[in-house]
């Protein structure tokens, strides 16, 4: 077993080491600027070698034909007969180039042998003559490759009868010049292209500067500097990632502001109970007289609730605050979910002399479930009722209500009570935590109505509060969380 684990470690190091490679966007776009350059220029030499091949064939070509014509001029026909002089000066035209061969031939008019080569390859046979045409091919003479300029002549021997005259020249000088054009061509390319590499890669270095200056700018930054990046000198391709880090950065700083006055408020509202705590024990210490021993004893355990409620109530709105949307959801019942955390509330209203009760139905119908996170939503329903029940005097009355429209899908969780209620101009304010209405001397930590209206965000509900009796002394205060419909299947 240790062996086969230790073989997976070592695979899965080596392909982790492979993972670490990264992609070069620099690497990337000079093999994409490059390949198709060095793609491209073998093709570029190949069609440079044909263009040589016919730039060079032309004027050799222009030459064979002046000399095809001047040789007409010796067929001459005589007592109806085709001969073939030719003076010294034209045997000295045909073996006037000394890089290749010249052959020719001269066929009578019924295809007889008057000069020139006996194996001299023939026109083919489908080609129609045209009298007077110079015409020409390639072809092979004595295993040399050709060129044969060729025409009909038409004698006045016999009617329709022609005389066939060819003269051909090897491929040496043609050869010659198509390699000088294409070295002329090569050589200069192969300068060219060693400096196009090298420009291209110039290029990209000056056009990638900008993101490397980016990245300088960024590891030069501090740790606590969160402060957007100037996006004045930055490429217009670029701009788009820069101002999605800005947006990043704005909401990180906004999110790091909040912890830290989270941190700050909750270290304050923490010192007070442990400064009490503190105190107490330091009295208890001195104190001889088992009555004051007992005294001091029990105001440590009230401060140590007081510190343990705060601490639980810190930890939920944490929880509320960053953990709320990765959290998983379920098809939750709000009538039985709302039913069961009244229940669990009645020993401490019946504690507090409250008259704690429920007003709705007990179980909602299938279509009406909705979507959410039950621990959040238990909780966001508890704090209502603990806050209802710690701000409504001995005597009072909470009711927790469930409503529904089964047709539009609404939801509605309302808790209600007749204590002092909360004014209109603070109802913005007790949403935000550690904040107490003020004129209330109830203990508490200020965070119930936030942590209420955290979750209820969390699950896209609105917080409304109004008098629950306006028209009595005192008014009461209703809070109402109203879930939005829920969406059908399939959108």
């Amino acid at each position: 077993p240790d062996m086969a684990e230790d073989k997976h470690d070592h695979e899965r190091m080596s392909f982790g080491l492979f993972q670490r490679e990264q992609r070069s966007l620099f690497g990337e776009i000079l093999d994409w600027m490059l390949t198709p350059l060095l793609l491209l220029w073998p093709l570029s030499l190949a069609l440079t070698w044909f263009v040589a091949q016919g730039i060079a064939t032309k004027p050799f070509d222009r030459a064979l034909e002046f000399n095809l014509q001047a040789l007409t001029q010796f067929v001459v026909a005589k007592n109806k007969r085709v001969s073939f002089n030719l003076t010294p000066q034209a045997r000295d035209l045909l073996r006037a180039d000394d890089s290749d061969l010249v052959y020719y031939q001269v066929l009578g008019v019924r295809g007889e042998l008057i000069s020139g080569e006996g194996d001299f390859p023939l026109p083919r046979d489908s080609e129609t003559p045209e009298p007077g045409q110079v015409k020409l091919r390639d072809d092979v003479v004595r295993g040399d490759e050709v060129r044969v300029a060729y025409i009909w002549l038409l004698r006045d021997t016999e009617p329709q009868r022609l005389v066939l005259m060819q003269v051909a020249e090897t491929k040496g000088k043609r050869s010659t010049l198509a390699t000088e054009i294409i070295k002329g061509v090569m050589v200069p390319q192969f300068v060219i292209l060693p400096l196009a590499v090298l420009l291209v890669w110039m290029a990209l270095v000056r056009g990638i500067r900008p993101l490397n200056d980016l990245e300088q700018k960024i590891r030069a930054r501090k740790p606590d500097d969160l402060s957007p990046i100037e996006e004045s000198y930055i490429p217009q391709e670029v701009a788009p990632l820069v101002s999605s880090i800005n947006d990043l950065l704005t909401r990180l700083k906004t999110s790091l502001t909040t912890q830290k006055r989270f941190l700050a408020d909750a270290a304050h509202q923490l010192k007070t109970p442990l400064a009490g705590l503190r105190m107490q024990a330091e009295l208890a210490q001195r104190e001889s007289n088992p009555q004051d021993i007992r005294s001091s004893l029990q105001q440590i355990a009230l401060a140590s609730t007081r510190a343990t409620h705060t601490v639980n109530q810190l930890l939920a709105l944490a929880r509320a605050e960053t953990t709320g949307r990765a959290l998983p959801s379920a098809r939750i019942d709000l009538a039985r979910l709302v039913m069961g955390v009244v229940r669990d509330s009645v020993p401490r209203a019946l504690e507090h002399g409250i008259d704690l009760g429920y007003e709705g139905p007990e179980q909602l119908p299938d279509d009406c479930l909705m979507d959410g996170n039950p621990t959040l939503l238990q909780e966001m329903s508890r704090n209502l009722v603990d806050n209802a029940i710690n701000y409504t005097g001995r005597g009072g009355v909470v009711t927790v209500h469930v409503l529904f429209d089964r047709f539009s899908g609404v939801q509605i969780l309302q808790v209600e009570d007749n204590g002092p209620g909360i004014p209109e101009n603070e109802r913005e304010l007790v949403l935000q935590p550690f904040y107490r209405a003020l004129g209330t001397n109830v203990d508490g930590s200020g965070l119930g109505l936030a942590i209420v209206h955290e979750i209820a965000q969390q699950h896209g509900a609105a917080v409304m509060m109004e008098d629950a009796h306006p028209d009595a002394v005192p008014r009461g205060l209703r809070v109402s969380i109203r879930f939005a419909p829920r969406k059908p299947a399939g959108e």
